[in-house]
């Protein structure tokens, strides 16, 4: 398995194309290979631009994508995309392809777009999007984006993956826009109102600024935000409003490049950490060396035997004593 992914990674590295999808799909299988070839590539990480967008379904997402990517192939960028897709709950794949969403793009090889299913995940993001993410950076791409579901906590989720953090709204939200404060003011670094060409869209946008500039930002991490986000008007379907829109991203590259978005990278890391080593924990606890010792804690509590706190201390203690 080691020597498997390693020469993935390597051959990632070389712009093999089909390499780089079999190693995406070993991530996104949790496959022993993907371990091997993240310990190859992560140290060549770092160099992408990692964009967040997000926002409710039908405020255009894949179609701003699409817009952005022919905006960025012109200026001559690689871009590589994570869609983030509801699962299938008889598969488990991804509902939505890759081919359905920009097949316009098929043919570039400095265009790779790869759909990850949720797979139940409650916050829109698929568990493993901040391995693919990695894997994307690694294989040097300029630009990497991560489009979420966009339903519950997924806003606040791919703020943690991304350097900046896009949030979509449609035209003509009325009472949503007082809905839709608080998770604005958690995570977005741009505001973009999208289809621009209907009716209300330059209301909306000015009700955003209104609203974005009368509460102090809030903070879900220790990146450093603006006072409040830029907000934009797009029309992606005919791509007006999509050039401002890569400027704003550029002012971000350009602010991370000189050094303010460390901090967004150490939350990245510390989530990553974390999220591994709580697999790995709870791995550990139910392999065959412990698995009763486990089910006799959780029955202990279960039975009020022992409080919650105590059966995690005990746990802990199994996992780390042997």
């Amino acid at each position: 398995m080691a020597r498997r992914g390693t020469e993935l990674a390597d051959a990632t590295l070389r712009g093999d194309r089909r390499a780089l999808a079999r190693l995406l799909t070993a991530v996104e299988d949790r496959s022993p290979v993907a371990e091997s070839a993240m310990r190859r590539l992560y140290r060549k990480a770092g160099r992408a631009q990692l964009v967040g967008i997000t926002g409710p379904p039908g405020s255009g997402k894949s179609t701003l994508v699409s817009a952005l990517i022919g905006q960025l192939r012109g200026a001559g960028r690689s871009v590589a995309v994570v869609a983030v897709d509801p699962s299938s709950p008889i598969t488990g794949g991804a509902l939505l392809g890759d081919r359905v969403r920009m097949q316009s793009y098929a043919g570039d090889r400095d265009v790779f777009i790869r759909s990850m299913a949720a797979r139940g995940h409650a916050g829109g993001l698929a568990s493993t999007t901040g391995a693919a993410v990695a894997v994307l950076d690694a294989a040097g791409f300029d630009h990497v984006f991560i489009e979420t579901v966009g339903t519950g906590q997924s806003e606040v989720e791919v703020a943690a993956a991304a350097d900046t953090t896009v949030v979509l709204e449609a035209p003509e939200m009325g009472d949503e826009v007082q809905a839709i404060k608080a998770g604005l003011l958690e995570v977005a670094d741009i505001v973009v109102v999208n289809k621009g060409d209907r009716p209300g869209a330059l209301r909306t946008a000015s009700q955003l600024r209104a609203m974005l500039s009368a509460a102090a930002p809030a903070a879900i991490d220790d990146r450093p935000r603006p006072k409040r986000p830029e907000v934009l008007v797009t029309t992606a379907t005919t791509g007006e409003g999509v050039p401002e829109l890569v400027a704003a991203l550029e002012r971000r590259r350009d602010a991370g490049a000189a050094g303010s978005a460390g901090p967004a990278r150490l939350a990245r890391a510390e989530a990553q950490v974390w999220a591994i080593a709580t697999e790995r924990l709870r791995a550990r606890l139910h392999d065959r060396d412990h698995r009763d010792a486990t089910e006799a804690t959780l029955r202990q509590v279960a039975d009020h035997e022992i409080d919650p706190y105590a059966g995690a201390d005990r746990l802990l203690g199994e996992a780390t004593e042997t």
